[in-house]
């Protein structure tokens, strides 16, 4: 017997080692060479037709599809409320009249210059926020009442 580092008796553990075939994928499983062997074969194949399944076509009557439109109008308000004109027109005559840009009017209430064209001409619906902001640049009254009106020598 030989002498050396290994000592006692040496045996090998063998296992079986099985390979198995991955799963077919639900593709594959579809294609018409599959439904063909399984008609073959004699298993049972369920086919179904969708309706309307790749046509631009709507779909039948009775399905009762409600478009997102519908859902939308039940549940938001029609129209987005936008500026008002007095206050695109208080905007406009006090930002020219301290002799300001619109780009420079942005700058100094940290807003983009797109904000503020949007405030002036009408599109933007109007943020409580941007207008304290406007206020306080320009020292005219945006909101309530008297829009247009000078700030009060206490407001901030």
């Amino acid at each position: 017997m030989p002498t050396g580092r290994l000592s006692g008796n040496i045996t090998q553990d063998w296992e079986p080692v099985v390979l198995r075939r991955t799963k077919p994928k639900a593709a594959d499983l579809k294609s018409t060479k599959a439904v063909n062997q399984a008609l073959r074969s004699g298993a049972s194949v369920e086919t179904v037709r969708k309706a309307a399944a790749g046509t631009n076509k709507h779909p039948s009557v009775s399905a009762a599809v409600v478009p997102a439109r519908k859902l939308d109008e039940t549940t938001e308000p029609a129209a987005v409320e936008r500026v008002a004109a007095e206050v695109r027109a208080a905007i406009q005559k006090a930002r020219v009249a301290k002799g300001w840009s619109q780009a420079e009017l942005a700058k100094r209430i940290n807003e983009r210059a797109q904000v503020v064209q949007e405030y002036e001409s009408g599109k933007a619906a109007p943020m409580q926020a941007v207008l304290a902001k406007m206020e306080r640049a320009l020292e005219v009254k945006l909101r309530g009442k008297a829009v247009g009106a000078p700030l009060a020598a206490g407001a901030k």
